[in-house]
């Protein structure tokens, strides 16, 4: 599949037309980079605009426990960056490949010029960092207030909304490889605390795990976090 192919799946940019695509396409330049590869840190910023192809990336703060902190996780058709006239909350903090990911890049100049012909663009980039801001408040809540099971179990239902597949009996497949640890770094707990509250989950039959899978019946699950 090309580059055009991908630029038509993401939702940003699913009502231009084949013109603008093909623009894109001319301007931005497509990398692959390898699962567990850190693209940022607060100290190596840059500006600019990137689009996810294919893959996954999360988002994290480090406190000065060196404890990790998830802000986001971020799948294909999503878009970060920053520039001076539009920003998508992702300077300042780190930014590391979950899987293969395929990153297509505009610098601010390129993009700057795209984006004042086409105001119908811009409304959508408020639209994406409006959800963004509303993801990392509901995330950051559940981080200072929610006690350990919370903690994970609002994770749980975040990842399978973005990217769960539902399943006939009910449950939803989290599209993720996920190990205990790699949860853990997702909330800032340790991994053995995360293993107690799985195995709680799974005996009162909220979730089911796998070599690296879960699965999570996502109505009760929304239901629980919401007493």
């Amino acid at each position: 599949m090309n580059k055009l192919w991908y630029l038509s799946q993401i939702s940003m940019f699913d009502s231009l037309p084949l013109e603008d695509l093909m623009e894109i396409e001319r301007m931005a330049p497509m990398k692959t980079i390898q699962k567990h590869t850190l693209i940022q840190t607060p100290a190596t910023f840059r500006e600019g605009l990137y689009f996810i192809k294919k893959g996954k990336l999360r988002l994290y703060k480090i406190n000065s426990e060196g404890r990790q902190f998830t802000l986001g996780i971020l799948g294909e058709g999503n878009v970060f960056g920053e520039i001076d006239t539009f920003s998508l909350g992702t300077k300042g903090i780190y930014i590391e490949t979950m899987e293969e990911t395929l990153l297509c890049s505009l610098t601010k100049e390129e993009f700057e010029s795209f984006l004042t012909q086409r105001p119908q663009l811009a409304l959508k980039l408020l639209k994406v960092l409006s959800e963004r801001l509303l993801e990392r408040e509901a995330m950051l809540e559940q981080l200072a207030l929610g006690g350990i099971r919370d903690r994970v179990l609002h994770l749980l239902v975040k990842l399978a909304d973005q990217f769960g597949v539902e399943k006939a009996d009910g449950f939803s497949k989290i599209d993720l490889v996920l190990s205990h640890q790699e949860l853990a770094n997702m909330i800032g707990a340790s991994r053995e605390s995360v293993t107690v509250v799985l195995n709680e989950l799974v005996k009162q039959d909220l979730i089911r795990t796998g070599r690296m899978s879960i699965q999570i019946r996502l109505d009760e699950a929304k239901k629980e976090l919401s007493q």
